[in-house]
């Protein structure tokens, strides 16, 4: 038989209660018509530019939600935008500034060794309202910062459903 201590419920009493956390948690999430919605402003945005692009709005966790890719931009978009949306949502950053602090001889340049992360502008969170709701991911401008452009196109797009 084992007898409980003073101290070790007096312990128990006062630590307890930090060990206590709700079972469930709630997340937002895009609806396919906002992510849509997104995907289609960044396209039209490189389009007004010249660019012939791909584009893909993943969920929080990554997973593809929409993806359009325009008549001739090149095959490797695909996987280029889907890539940088999912490293945008997984890093929880833009792939813009994963790209500086992942340079070689900078402390977070491992990352690179990390399947699918891709560290090249263009691929950008979207978040409101103190949630992350997922990322969009833009492949086929020329450089990064042409392709992040037209992500926030594609984000400013939907700003004022998204809670702020």
């Amino acid at each position: 038989m084992h007898v409980q201590t003073p101290v070790a419920l007096a312990l128990f009493g006062v630590l307890g209660p930090t060990f206590a956390q709700e079972g469930t948690f709630q997340t937002k999430s895009l609806t396919p018509e906002t992510a849509l919605v997104a995907a289609r402003a960044a396209m039209e945005s490189c389009r007004k530019q010249g660019y012939q692009v791909a584009v893909a709005v993943v969920d929080r966790s990554g997973v593809t939600q929409v993806f359009l890719r325009d008549r001739f931009a090149g095959p490797h978009t695909v996987e280029v935008a889907t890539n940088k949306a999912w490293t945008a949502a997984s890093f929880r950053t833009s792939t813009l500034a994963l790209a500086a602090e992942t340079q070689p001889g900078k402390p977070l340049s491992g990352l690179r060794a990390v399947p699918r992360m891709l560290a090249v502008g263009g691929g950008v969170l979207i978040e409101g309202g103190g949630s992350s709701y997922g990322a969009i991911g833009v492949s086929g401008a020329p450089g990064g910062e042409a392709d992040e452009a037209c992500a926030r196109a594609g984000i400013k797009a939907i700003g004022a459903v998204l809670e702020f």
